[in-house]
């Protein structure tokens, strides 16, 4: 039986979450979008309420919760600046959680633990220039010299990559057999010599905010024993830290739609024509009810899948359904949002357009909604079916 029902102490972090964002991260969100300035101090915010591994075992270093609360955290954020959201996003969903799922207990105790404790930020360097959604495109190559790997290639619209002090790279020893001789790098910037360079990505359509960077990997160092799982195991590695990205972009589009109804509610209400609000206009209801009805469905897509997740259970397809559907309502009801404002919503003065741009961004990343259109597709047809998660992510609470 699935049951969607917070408990007590979820609701009480939940209460928390948005107590810290509105205190510590709303104040200077509409500046930094509109100076596109990332908050340097923003990865030290998170990690003073122990965010960064709000879901890794305390055992190394984590906060000792579950995937709801990483969901609760991804929407309450979003519901503020979805930049603050694809911090975490990044750190917690594709980083950590990959190195947890597939690293050593070594690996766990000496590079897990740092990710966990806030004291390391960690990103994900999978999309090249020719390499997204085909991942088998990728062109970094990895090459052994006895202890250690020299990396030659190049990363791109990397999330937080100008500032992670460890990102995950994706790099292939062999290009002969495709996707097999794809390989996994815990690459630590302090460690990879002059050959590791990061430049910061300007003039984004969206997220202004945030970190993006091009890394550079020009004969770039990583130890041979930063490598997560086998040669050839870092397209599986891949994926499954995919599966935890697009859970983290669902539950954070929740966080949007949100932060649209609430924000319309509010102005239909206040907002008069002809001596009366806005609100009592049937085309403004139906905007507000789209908006009300698609929370909803978001909130329950996100909640199931990590439903699932807690339960050790693989959810590929309930990530990629959540992350499809809950990313295409948040971009429709950002522009509904802008619509029901009018010529206010048109003003950067209103969080409008900051929501719709930002918005933009979760059809394409992680997947794209054409990637995310095939994958239910597939799941329906038979075509593809799951197999048992490697190293699940324990119950709440967990030691």
């Amino acid at each position: 039986m699935v049951d969607l029902e917070l408990s007590p102490e979820q609701l009480q972090f939940q209460q928390m979450l948005r107590e810290f964002a509105a205190r510590e991260l709303a104040p200077e969100v509409a500046r930094r979008d509109r100076d596109a300035e990332p908050d340097p101090e923003l990865f030290a915010k998170l990690s003073s309420i122990g965010l960064p591994g709000v879901s890794i075992p305390q055992r190394y270093g984590g906060a000792g919760l579950d995937w709801i609360a990483l969901g609760l955290a991804c929407e309450e954020l979003e519901y503020v600046d979805a930049s603050c959201r694809t911090a975490l996003s990044v750190h917690a969903g594709l980083c950590s959680t990959g190195v947890y799922q597939w690293g050593t207990e070594e690996q766990r105790q000496r590079l897990l633990r740092p990710l966990a404790e806030g004291r390391w930020q960690g990103c994900f360097g999978l999309t090249e220039p020719d390499a997204g959604s085909d991942v088998r495109a990728l062109r970094t190559r990895a090459y052994r010299e006895g202890d250690l790997y020299r990396l030659r290639g190049q990363k791109v619209w990397i999330s937080m990559g100008d500032q992670a002090e460890l990102i995950l790279v994706f790099a292939t020893v062999d290009p002969e057999p495709g996707t097999r001789g794809i390989t996994a790098f815990a690459v630590e910037r302090a460690a990879a010599g002059p050959g590791l360079r990061t430049e910061p990505i300007h003039n984004k359509y969206g997220l202004r905010a945030s970190d993006t960077a091009i890394v550079y990997l020009d004969d770039a160092l990583v130890a041979a024993e930063n490598r997560i799982g086998e040669e050839g195991e870092g397209f599986k590695v891949a994926m499954s830290c995919l599966d935890s990205g697009r859970y983290c972009v669902a539950s954070g589009a929740a966080g949007t739609i949100r932060a649209c109804l609430d924000m319309s509610v509010t102005y239909a209400r206040q907002r008069q024509v002809q001596g009366q609000e806005i609100g009592r206009f049937q085309l403004v209801q139906q905007m507000v009810a789209g908006m009300a009805r698609d929370y909803d469905v978001a909130r329950l897509l996100w909640l199931r899948a990590g439903w699932a997740k807690n339960r050790g259970l693989r959810s590929s397809r309930e990530s990629a359904l959540a992350k499809w559907v809950n990313s295409e309502r948040a971009n429709r009801c950002a522009d509904d949002a802008l619509q029901v404002q009018g010529a206010s919503g048109f003003s950067e003065e209103s969080p409008a357009a900051r929501y719709l741009r930002n918005s933009r961004a979760t059809l394409i990343y992680e997947g794209t909604r054409e990637v995310q259109t095939q994958l239910a597709a597939e799941y329906a047809l038979g075509y593809r079916q799951d197999r048992p998660v490697r190293c699940p992510l324990p119950a709440w609470p967990n030691e």
